[in-house]
Formats: structure tokens, C-alpha cells, sequence
């Protein structure tokens, strides 16, 4: 939750006028519960939205944004959550998880480092392909984006 690219999101959110909600997954930082690798994780971005949706106006738009795993959970979870407009995927770990549900989503849109080590460039291509989402590719940055906040937030209020 208070990971530099977690904290480049929400600014990025609050830049463009929309309300922002972070959260620790169950079992990290003080949260209760226990990390489950997937499933609960995947519960947990939906009970979130569910929570955001309940202090939106009906009819506002809903964007689900992750951060490498948070990525994964985010935009799994989804594809199970009513009104989604956007999900914004950021620094995916295509190398690690499965991504077949992808045609389930919303609007996709990808922010990656081009030097991303758990994002590589054969698999972003085919989930880019397989979706159309809108990739936007950050030059010199790995999948941390150390020192490169800034163009992170650009990136996602781009997208918003």
C-alpha cells in the first residue's frame, strides 16, 4: 500500500478528478487474514470496488488499477465486477500467472518498464494482441520503476 508506484497511482487518480481507494491485500502490513497467492487476493480487489462503488455516483466510471501482482488480482478480478470501465495493469507479471481470462475484461490498458524482468516482451505482445489493450511502455525502467514515479502517474492519468 505504500509501495512508490501504489502511491504514483493513487496521485494519478486524484490528479484526474477521480476518488482513489488503496488497500493491503489480507495478511500484509496490518491487515488481517492471510496472503492466499490468488484466490483471496482476487476477493479482495473485488470487495474493494465493491466498497468504492457504494460512494460513487451511479453511472461514474469504475477503473480498476494493480501494480505487478496487484496487476494480476486487479484485472482478474474484473472480469467478475459489474461495471468496470478500465482496468490499467501496471508492471503485469505476464512470466508468472496465468492471463487466459483476459478476454473477459473491460478496456485493457498496460504501463511497462521496457526493461521489465517479469514482463517479457514475447507475452506482452500476445496479451496486447489478444485484447487491444493500449500499452504504454516507459523506456529504461524495469518492473520497479525506481525514480520514475512521475511518468508512471502521467502514464496512468493518460489512461483515465
Amino acid at each position: 500500500m505504500h509501495n512508490p508506484v501504489v502511491l504514483a497511482a493513487v496521485r494519478a487518480c486524484l490528479d484526474a478528478g477521480w476518488i482513489a481507494l488503496r488497500f493491503n491485500f489480507g495478511g500484509v502490513g496490518a491487515s488481517g487474514g492471510g496472503f492466499s497467492g490468488g484466490s483471496e487476493e482476487v476477493r479482495d480487489v473485488a470487495s474493494a470496488a465493491a466498497a468504492l462503488r457504494r460512494t460513487l455516483s451511479p453511472g461514474s466510471p469504475l477503473a480498476i488499477i494493480g501494480y505487478s501482482f496487484g496487476a494480476w488480482a486487479g484485472a482478474r478480478a474484473a472480469c467478475d465486477v459489474d461495471d468496470v470501465s478500465r482496468v490499467i495493469a501496471v508492471a503485469p507479471p505476464l512470466a508468472f500467472f496465468d492471463w487466459t481470462f483476459v478476454d473477459d475484461l473491460p478496456a485493457l490498458a498496460v504501463i511497462v518498464g521496457d526493461r521489465d524482468q517479469y514482463c517479457p516482451a514475447d507475452r506482452l505482445q500476445a496479451l496486447a494482441a489478444a485484447t487491444e489493450a493500449d500499452v504504454t511502455t516507459i523506456p529504461g525502467a524495469d518492473h520497479f520503476f525506481a525514480g520514475r514515479d512521475d511518468e508512471v502517474a502521467a502514464a496512468i492519468r493518460q489512461q483515465l
